[in-house]
């Protein structure tokens, strides 16, 4: 049935008892459902915080969970989907990017501060009412814990939001951290009434053994709460959505294997986008490590320096820590070393910041491998692009975020990586074994990948369609989610006056 078919669904919320409590998932998995079942979702989430963003197709910014969210229910995503993005640029301040365009730093008390917060709060109201007006139903994600009672009066993003939007609300609690009965009960005891009458459910998340053992669980929640579960939602491994939180990162893979082409992300300080490896991450071909440890990189095949929120800073800090020294020793001893973004920067001659974007140095030397030359400038880079690799014909697409423009040295031994549809160059090759790129998600594209692995052919398999891997997960996830979930009752919920 088509959507123009299809009755009006109320709006949906999922909030969480904490952070990480897998509320950016499951609004992906209700997002593809509702595409499955012939409607035309759309994913919101007010504010997002991380360091993992993407460019919209009208060139804007947003938070990649979103994006992820909205690949899931099969639309193009939009600024409207997620109106405020916070990027942290240190512990205690964070780029803020308004409606896709940034507008300034500001420190976490800046920030919080009652001045200019119900601007804030109208401007992501009146994104979500653009949005409801064109999709339907607009599933809403909160951020971190419902319940913190002292930032309850400045909260733009959870309570307030379900309340704007005339959401239903399900509470998302995660099972697996322990606790699960007093993070329920807390949460929900805390709301005030207006807002408590929202949550009209609880999702059990991340839940381990066998499920019948949890039945008395449910009822004394049930009881308790006076809430009904509608959900106890199993932990999966076999199912891979991107991450939103770089703490996945702790959990990757650190050691190379014999048989793969082993690929060592360097892990920096402020590193971003690194979503951008989660195609490598699922190649049976590739065995993927993100390490600061010297001694991984030089026994890796493939060393990629990837994107970071601060330049300069991680720059410094692979002289310091000896990571610079390494990487300097895979490309001698006849390695391929990958820039991304601040990564392609880095591998330069020279990093100038005539305009103190990252640092009070205007000029800083880069590690010198490829013969470039990058000037960071004070407005930011955002857009979707289209592109062939050089020499090769083949379609690819990516997206670039960045704030330096970097250009070719007179002279130099090097050709673009990369050109785009109207032919201009795009970064640099130099060699074969050192290539810097501005382009976000170059990895998704199995032409890059397959040129990348061609000097270790020997060791490489079928290649690797990541795009309909995604969608294989989604309709994974979702057949998971349905399995688990009271969709029945939810549709009842959504469907009421």
């Amino acid at each position: 049935m088509m959507e123009a078919n299809r009755e009006r669904l109320r709006p949906l919320m999922l909030v969480g008892t904490g952070s990480d409590v897998g509320k950016s998932v499951l609004a992906a998995a209700f997002c593809r459902i509702f595409r499955q079942d012939g409607y035309r979702p759309a994913p919101f989430k007010a504010q997002n915080m991380a360091l993992n963003s993407y460019a919209t197709p009208e060139g804007f910014e947003i938070g990649r969970a979103q994006a992820v969210q909205a690949e899931a229910a099969g639309i193009p995503c939009h600024t409207d989907m997620n109106p405020l993005l916070l990027k942290p640029c240190t512990d205690s301040d964070a780029q803020v990017v308004l409606n896709g365009v940034p507008v300034g730093t500001k420190s976490a008390s800046d920030f919080f501060r009652k001045k200019g917060r119900e601007t804030l709060r109208r401007t992501v109201c009146e994104a979500f009412d653009r949005l409801a007006a064109r999709y339907n139903p607009v599933v809403l994600e909160g951020a971190g814990s419902i319940s913190e009672i002292n930032l309850r009066e400045l909260d733009i993003v959870n309570m307030p939001m379900a309340l704007h939007a005339d959401a239903d609300v399900l509470l998302v609690a995660d099972i697996d951290r322990g606790g699960v009965f007093a993070s329920v009960y807390g949460s929900l005891m805390l709301l005030p009434e207006p807002q408590l009458e929202r949550v009209k459910g609880i999702l059990i998340n991340k839940f381990r053994g066998d499920r019948a053992l949890f039945d008395d669980g449910v009822r004394m929640m049930e009881e308790l709460c006076g809430v009904p579960v509608l959900g106890v939602v199993p932990y999966f491994r076999d199912i891979h959505i991107e991450a939103e939180d770089s703490l996945v990162l702790e959990n990757k893979y650190r050691e190379v294997v014999q048989g793969k082409v082993n690929v060592a992300v360097v892990l920096l300080r402020h590193l971003s986008n690194f979503t951008d490896f989660d195609a490598l991450e699922h190649d049976p071909r590739i065995r993927l490590l993100y390490t600061d440890n010297p001694e991984e990189i030089a026994s890796a095949d493939i060393v990629v320096l990837p994107g970071t929120k601060s330049t300069a800073d991680d720059l410094r800090r692979l002289r310091s820590n000896g990571l610079a020294a390494a990487v300097l020793e895979a490309h001698r001893a006849g390695r391929t070393v990958v820039g991304i973004c601040g990564g392609y920067q880095m591998l330069g001659r020279t990093i100038l910041d005539p305009f103190g974007v990252e640092s009070d140095a205007e000029q800083m030397p880069g590690l010198g491998l490829l013969p470039v030359e990058t000037t960071l400038r004070k407005k930011k880079r955002t857009r979707q692009v289209r592109f062939t690799l050089d020499g090769d014909d083949a379609p690819c697409r990516g997206y670039e975020i960045h704030m330096g423009e970097t250009v070719l040295l007179p002279g130099a031994d090097a050709k673009p990586l990369n050109r785009y549809e109207d032919g201009t160059g795009e970064g640099c090759r130099s060699g074969g074994r050192c290539m810097g790129t501005y382009i976000h998600g170059i990895f998704d594209n199995p032409a890059f990948v397959d040129a990348l692995l061609a000097p270790y052919a020997q060791r490489s398999e079928v290649p690797f369609d990541y795009r309909a891997y995604k969608e294989e997960q989604y309709d994974r996830l979702a057949e998971h989610v349905r399995r688990h979930v009271d969709m029945k009752k939810i549709y009842e919920i959504l469907s009421r006056p």
